[in-house]
């Protein structure tokens, strides 16, 4: 395959997911705005936005605030446990695997502090997927939470 066709079906596959109809879960927690937490594109499922939030709680595992709203301290093992469940729920109820997952991208908001801990966990839970994997620090996250994952997994056909 050339470079451009290459580029030409990758730009078309996108867009296709930016116009689909977004995939809701059942057991993962309900957007924060007014963007969905998922969207389907023939074979793939698009993730964004996976926090560590449950569903149905404006709560946040693992944070402590100070009586100002301000994060006092938090638990970045409690949070990123909290993100990997939220993923496979959303997986799962799309019809897809763990080791669907073919590529992660993942939001930290302090990756001298919590770089350690999060890779550990990374390798336990990824150890069979082995998705691609980039990791970004990032000055804040929407809500008081550490870690918010993007993810990108295929599917079997509808």
């Amino acid at each position: 395959m050339d470079a451009l066709r290459f580029f030409t079906e990758a730009e078309e596959c996108v867009r296709e997911a930016m116009t689909s109809n977004e995939f809701q879960s059942s057991r993962a927690p309900e957007p924060v705005g007014l963007y969905p937490h998922a969207r389907r594109a023939g074979n793939l499922l698009f993730l964004s936005g996976i926090g560590p939030r449950q569903r149905g709680s404006k709560e946040i595992p693992g944070v402590r605030l100070a009586p100002d709203g301000t994060v006092e301290s938090y638990d970045i093992a409690v949070q990123c446990r909290a993100v990997f469940d939220n993923v496979r729920w959303v997986l799962e109820d799309a019809g897809a695997r763990w080791e669907d997952l073919v590529d992660v991208t993942v939001f930290l908001t302090d990756m001298g502090r919590d770089f350690a801990t999060f890779n550990r966990l990374y390798a336990e839970y990824f150890a069979g997927a082995r998705p691609c994997r980039t990791t970004v620090e990032v000055t804040a996250l929407p809500t008081p939470i550490a870690i918010e994952l993007k993810c990108i997994a295929e599917v079997r056909s509808p």
